[in-house]
């Protein structure tokens, strides 16, 4: 099989491997001349009712001729790729241009006895990923009438078709989704999505409802890794089959040894791996001569041998958890491939984490509070196996309720948020925000990519995708208390029940600390309780029982209080008296809204204690509630479930269509600017105004001028005062250089100011650029980071020499919806500047959300657009003017983020 193949010295695309709708491998590549002889013996095989397309409708007489068409060196606006099973060749796909500009004549062939595995649709979805690349706008196809077969691969790829039929034969042509504001490239990604999903439930189906374990390097001494995975796999309660393999051992653990890999019976589900690194290869390939379904490599350190152990997994069709990693466990099956010193109980949550020490935590805080655990993954270094992975198993999962992740790096970041927002309308996902220290941050050269820390990137990933993310795993493990056992609060108000008034004003206080309301009472509520509580009790909330309270009266008092129309949830602070035991009054009440208690007596962070069912969100969740030892815990984790609701029931927005765009101008210019420069940089002004044009940002008038008589003649032509800012090699921020002179006035001071300039920067003084001084307004920062795995970041915030002074920003990663681009307005501490603050009027939000659109779409279309830099904006109530701009255009490689693919 031959490597990667060019069109006109770029590469098509590299091999890619996939899966297919029953879990096996395929890989994806180019077609090249070596592939003639496959290709013709493919299609001399098929039987002549393998009609699938009238292109490949051959007779064995033509098979050499169209073999060797397929196959020869690539033209342009032609393309073939070829799926390969193993050593053989499972189908054919092409298109090529025809006479209609844009336009290309697509076909394909498939196997008979591969029908009906997704082969087709997979190599369209890729034919569709080579053809947006290269401005292809439409594929046509002729299929016979009665190909059933053909027309449905067309008819469920989720791409609008319009049909035409014509002396029996169907001719096809659908659109090829354009970008993000086209209304159809939602649909075909969700129908991608669901294939991918259901491809990629049937390749876990063995590492995750597994039949059969074998451990490779199952020592005979106690206290290493092999043995304890051993060990933990037999006394958890497994009922499948377990295979030891030891060379030098007869039997372990009651189970009888065998001597190597080559002994194992033929498709064994899971291979648990942890023998010395330069064994890790060879086990594997044996365990893929085998048959064997998956791998679980605890072995770390393997170096250069990580690409050739990927290698073999791909090439037997093994998923791979690991390398470096902890183990799996499935604890419903009895299941506990790990090595930790106790079994995780059976429970709702779902566990994947790439630390193995933070999953060793998890698993036993989950277990210990009665959560459980569905199914745990350790991925460690991530190879294959992902938390994209785990996210789709969970989605189809009918025991899990509850993601749970900890994630260090993300391999596909905008699949991960697609997933984990499919998954977060299903159940919580929760996760801990990592690597937040400064030293996570890289070095920056402007104002926008300083901002663009990891913890904004991470935040900007999380939000979008409706993750509940934390900031610790004790929080993490807070809020897992709460989302796992009690309904999601309709909203924000908090009805605050205490038996001590200071411990009230506590709980109002962490409320407010996280995005919560005190609910006020209604009055019918508040003369119920007052006829309820002793004399002295306060009833307006937070409702104050007083310390004399008994345990009946206090359950009454907290039905009460949920029963209130103006309350979403409870959040009941008690310390202990010798009155009453008021835990069991709180576990008898029966609260049809979410309930969170604060024990100030209980010595345990959180833990689960029994309550009545009323208001459960299923009948699978266990009759309990959580309690806390402080008010904090309990307000942050309401917070969190509350915050979770409101994405549930937000409005997703759409990506508008934006009006006069120039999207090939564009690339035309960065192109120019990269052939010219091919290591990229900073665009000079005058490039800078052109790109910006194509996207009608709006940038106050501007002239370049190279001299002092060419300054004062541009300020004479804008009129009025004006500002000169040097135009220097190497100059970034220029006020913090002095490049900039403010309110110059007439032709002495314009004279004077460029003097200054000149005298400043000496040689590297290229010019000066002359703009209108303008007055009034906000000034704002608009700009765009690309990140190289995360892709174009867009981040908002206060404006001009505020902007890293106040560190008031916030971010999200595009494509911006219209619901993103207010969010951001909205998002940032200065808001009421924006929307009129004691007594200065609001500034054109509409305006200011078309330019974030504009910005947004920009990044998307042009991704040699590095940087991009709008600061100041002034924004006011007549509109949006970019000031300063500073674009820095580097090489980019296009890629598909939601292309169906395997590492």
């Amino acid at each position: 099989m031959s490597g990667d193949v060019t069109e006109a010295g770029r590469p098509i695309m590299p091999r890619i491997y996939a899966l297919l709708t029953d879990g096996s491998t395929v890989e994806i590549r180019p077609a090249g001349p070596a592939d003639a002889v496959a290709v013709q013996a493919m299609h001399e095989a098929m039987s002549p009712e393998n009609l699938y397309l009238r292109f490949f409708s051959l007779s064995p007489a033509n098979a050499e001729r169209e073999a060797t068409r397929i196959s020869r060196e690539p033209r342009p606006g032609a393309v073939a790729l070829l799926a390969w099973l193993g050593d053989r060749l499972v189908g054919v796909a092409s298109y090529e241009s025809t006479e209609k500009p844009g336009v290309a004549e697509v076909a394909f062939a498939v196997p008979d006895d591969m029908h009906g595995k997704g082969i087709a649709t997979l190599l369209l979805e890729h034919l569709v990923s080579v053809a947006r690349d290269r401005g292809v706008r439409a594929f046509t196809a002729e299929a016979l009438a009665e190909n059933r077969a053909m027309l449905t691969v067309f008819a469920d790829a989720g791409l609008p078709v319009r049909r035409q039929l014509s002396d029996g034969v169907v001719e096809l042509t659908f659109p090829i989704p354009a970008g993000d504001a086209d209304r159809s490239l939602d649909s075909y990604l969700d129908s991608v999505a669901a294939r991918e999903s259901r491809a990629d439930v049937a390749s876990l189906r063995y590492l995750l409802h597994p039949a059969s374990v074998a451990v490779v390097g199952a020592s005979r001494r106690r206290g290493t890794v092999g043995r304890e995975i051993l060990r933990n796999i037999v006394t958890g309660g497994f009922s499948g089959e377990v295979y030891p393999v030891n060379p030098r051992a007869r039997s372990l653990e009651g189970l009888h040894c065998l001597a190597s890999v080559a002994d194992l019976p033929e498709h064994v589900d899971i291979a648990v791996i942890a023998v010395p690194p330069p064994a890790v290869t060879e086990v594997a390939a044996h365990c893929g001569q085998r048959g064997v379904r998956s791998l679980v490599v605890i072995t770390s350190g393997l170096g250069a041998q990580g690409a050739d152990l990927l290698a073999i997994c791909r090439r037997y069709g093994m998923r791979l958890v690991g390398p470096n990693c902890f183990g799996v466990a499935v604890p419903p099956l009895g299941l506990d491939a790990t090595f930790g010193a106790g079994h995780p109980k059976p429970g709702s949550a779902g566990l994947v984490v790439q630390s193995g020490g933070i999953g060793i935590s998890l698993l036993g805080h989950l277990s210990q509070l009665g959560i459980g655990v569905s199914s745990f993954a350790s991925v460690g270094d991530k190879y294959d196996v992902s938390s994209n992975d785990m996210l789709t198993w969970w989605e189809q999962d009918e025991r899990t309720k509850l993601a749970v992740l900890y994630v260090e790096s993300f391999g596909s970041p905008r699949k991960f948020a697609r997933t984990a927002r499919r998954v977060g309308q299903r159940m919580p996902v929760l996760t801990v925000l990592g690597g937040r220290s400064a030293a996570g941050q890289r070095a920056a050269a402007s104002h926008t990519a300083a901002a663009a820390t990891p913890l904004v990137t991470q935040e900007a990933l999380f939000a979008q995708a409706g993750i509940v993310a934390l900031h610790g795993l004790g929080e993490l493990v807070e809020a897992a208390a709460l989302l796992a056992c009690q309904p999601l609060p309709a909203g924000d108000r908090i009805g605050i029940v205490s038996n001590a008034g200071g411990a009230g004003v506590l709980a109002a206080d962490a409320c407010g600390d996280n995005g919560l309301r005190v609910a006020a009472l209604s009055g019918g509520t508040q003369r119920r309780l007052a006829k309820l509580l002793p004399s002295g009790a306060a009833v307006t909330g937070p409702v104050d029982t007083t310390a004399a309270i008994g345990g009946e009266p206090f359950r009454a008092c907290l039905e009460e209080v949920a029963a209130d129309d103006g309350v979403d949830a409870v959040l009941v602070v008690t310390v202990p008296t010798a009155i009453a035991d008021l835990t069991q009054a709180i576990g008898a009440a029966a609260v049809a809204k979410p309930i969170a208690a604060a024990l100030l007596d209980q010595t345990q962070t959180v833990r689960l204690i029994p309550g009545v069912a009323t208001g459960t969100p299923d009948a699978d969740r266990p009759a309990t509630m959580p309690a806390y030892a402080y008010p904090e815990s309990a307000a942050r984790a309401l917070g969190h479930a509350a915050a979770y609701h409101a994405w549930r029931e937000r409005q997703r927005g759409q990506v508008p269509d934006l009006a006069g765009l120039r999207t090939a101008d564009a690339r035309a210019k960065a192109a120019a600017f990269l052939a010219a420069s091919p290591d990229g940089g900073w665009l000079p002004a005058g490039a800078v105004s052109d790109l910006l044009a194509c996207y009608q940002i709006p940038l106050v008038p501007s002239r370049v001028a190279a001299s002092e008589q060419q300054a004062v003649d541009a300020a004479a032509e804008l009129g009025g005062p004006v500002v000169l800012k040097a135009q220097a090699t190497g100059l970034v921020h220029k006020t913090e250089a002095g490049a900039v002179k403010l309110g110059l006035h007439g032709e002495q001071e314009v004279r004077a100011a460029y003097q200054e300039l000149a005298a400043t920067f000496g040689a590297k003084l290229t010019g000066v650029l002359v703009q209108p001084m303008l007055t009034g307004g906000v000034e704002v920062l608009v700009g765009v980071v690309q990140e190289p795995v995360f892709g174009p970041l867009v981040v908002f915030g206060l404006g001009g020499v505020a902007t890293e002074v106040l560190g008031d920003h916030a971010a999200k990663l595009t494509p911006l919806t219209d619901a993103d681009a207010d969010d951001l307005i909205r998002g940032v501490h200065a808001a009421p500047l924006l929307f009129g603050h004691r007594g200065t009027p609001p500034v054109d939000t509409g305006a200011l959300a078309g330019l974030l659109l504009r910005v947004s779409r920009l990044a998307d279309d042009i991704p040699e657009v590095a940087e991009l830099d709008l600061n100041p904006v002034i924004a006011s109530h007549d509109g949006v003017q970019a000031v300063d701009a500073r674009i820095r255009i580097s090489p980019a490689q296009p890629r598909d983020p939601f292309l169906r693919r395997l590492r």
